[in-house]
């Protein structure tokens, strides 16, 4: 799923680096760059401003950070499997690296849907 949605993007070959950590791990590098004292489920960080220009330069999309703790919490609570949990993580994670926000309704509406049509089923809201 994140190959298809890089791809979908344009983005053919790009790296993405992805870190599985645990709650302890998470609320630190959350209190650090976004000043959020808590833990959260996913964190990314772009790597480059801008998108490589040509495909002979490397392609450094970014870095997406997951916290396992939080994940597991996450997929009991709408009951599926981690599995499918830290998919829709990578992948909520991935769009922010392609530029998506989820800070606005309509912004977060736009991010749920391409989540949903890639997961290929309802998402259920956790608190």
């Amino acid at each position: 799923m994140a190959e298809k949605l890089v791809r979908e993007a344009g983005r053919f070959g790009a790296e993405v680096s992805v870190v599985l950590t645990d709650d302890p791990h998470i609320h630190a590098l959350n209190r650090a760059w976004r000043g959020v004292d808590r833990a959260t489920d996913v964190l990314s960080w772009p790597q480059e401003e801008t998108p490589a220009p040509n495909a002979a330069e490397e392609d450094l999309l970014g870095d997406v950070v997951i916290s396992l703790d939080t994940a597991a919490r996450q997929a009991q609570a709408r009951e599926w499997t981690l599995d499918e949990e830290l998919a829709l993580l990578l992948i909520h994670g991935i769009l922010h690296l392609l530029g998506h926000e989820d800070e606005t309704e309509a912004g977060a509406e736009r991010m749920r849907d391409i989540e949903r049509r890639l997961l290929g089923r309802p998402l259920e809201k956790v608190q």
